[in-house]
């Protein structure tokens, strides 16, 4: 029998064909969906007749698990992964939604994969890894997130070969399909990129879309600084933190992202292109450092994400942006370890602005060796 098929083009309300595709694979039957590079067969990992089903579509690819596990984001990595490192964090923070699939250790007790049946377990481990992706497509998307369980995914052909169209899914495993959703040809209409995290780095397994070039800029670590214009205290702070980082990795501070570290800062209640106070540009010319060139940014969703570490010059700033993004409490701390103010030097004399970053860089250097242990592993 035929598979249902939907065009997502022309339908008049996108929820009906949410309800339709969670049914289906709560029945344990197979839907495909599209993604942005390609379209996949998915199913519930609950069900083992429609793991199996899958297993019998899904591309073999040697030394690598036979079925992808679909993500709802990259905050669920870590309960399928919980060893996975740092680096591999920062890339699945970064990446997802998005065209990459990410091969980590899973073969750890407090890992959701051991609380799967056998069967699916096995189509989803090999030698304990598990590939997980979080696809870049809406409906997909909007299914995850009414699904009370995991989602499997197959590939349909390998790297270069895959079904980049509806007809393209129907015509290679039509009868194993219950339901096609189609929205065109798949946006890039190419591979995934496919990387394996090790402990201190990754390794493309399979080149895709995303290159390894713009991987190695995401993977880097980002600490962000943050006050409340951004033009005295964490500019400051930037460029203090950028020559202590110089010193650990044995380079000029102009050199740090080459190294894989990235510093930015940013205000509360910054205007976009303000210059550094004159004090900031003084005090940081007598150690060395250039101001001259700062442009205040306000703080925004997207740096917040991005960033690993963000450090607040003030409790109040703190609190501003958990209340702002209650999602990135565990990377929001204070600069001081004691939790103590940095005083606001706007308005003083230079000698306020060189004590100001003299406490800065106090509480930075003692952070330095947890902030370079936990990060870093170098």
């Amino acid at each position: 029998m035929p598979p249902t098929v939907i065009d997502l083009r022309s339908t008049d309300d996108a929820r009906d064909v949410v309800h339709l595709a969670v049914q289906t694979l709560a029945e344990g039957r197979c839907v495909a969906f599209p993604t942005e590079t390609d379209y996949v067969v998915a199913c519930s990992v609950r069900d083992v007749l429609a793991v199996r089903k899958l297993l019998s579509i899904a591309t073999e690819l040697p030394g690598e698990p036979r079925l992808t596990l679909a993500l709802k984001s990259a905050d669920e990595a870590l309960d399928w992964a919980p060893l996975l490192s740092p680096i591999g964090q920062r890339i699945a923070r970064r990446c997802w939604p998005g065209p990459v699939a990410v091969l980590a250790g899973a073969d750890h007790p407090d890992g959701l994969g051991h609380k799967l049946p056998d069967e699916s377990r096995l189509a989803l481990l090999d030698g304990g890894r598990i590939r997980m992706r979080v696809p870049g497509h809406r409906m997909m998307a909007d299914c995850m997130r009414m699904l009370a369980g995991p989602v499997a995914l197959a590939e349909v052909g390998g790297p270069g070969q895959l079904a980049t169209t509806a007809e393209d899914v129907i015509a290679r495993v039509g009868p194993a399909l219950s339901l096609v959703l189609d929205d065109g040809r798949a946006r890039y209409a190419h591979s995934p990129t496919t990387i394996a995290i090790g402990e201190n780095d990754f390794q493309v397994v399979h080149p895709g879309i995303v290159s390894e070039e713009t991987l190695r800029r995401l993977s880097s670590l980002m600490i962000l600084f943050v006050c409340t214009g951004n033009t005295c205290r964490s500019p400051m702070a930037e460029v203090i933190f950028r020559q202590l980082m110089a010193e650990r990795l044995g380079c000029p501070a102009e050199e740090i992202e080459a190294h894989g570290v990235v510093v930015a800062s940013a205000g509360i209640a910054a205007w976009g292109g303000g210059k550094a106070s004159v004090g900031a540009v003084e005090a940081m010319a007598e150690w060395g450092g250039d101001l001259t060139g700062h442009e205040s940014q306000p703080v925004t969703e997207n740096l917040v994400r991005q960033a690993d570490l963000i450090l607040t010059m003030t409790a109040s700033h703190r609190a501003a942006i958990l209340a702002q993004f209650p999602e990135a409490g565990g990377r929001v701390a204070m600069v001081a370890q004691d939790r103590q103010d940095v005083l606001d030097p706007i308005g003083g004399p230079v000698s306020t602005y060189r004590k100001c970053a003299q406490q800065i860089r106090e509480h930075l250097a003692g952070r330095m060796d947890r902030i370079v242990g936990a990060f870093l592993r170098r």
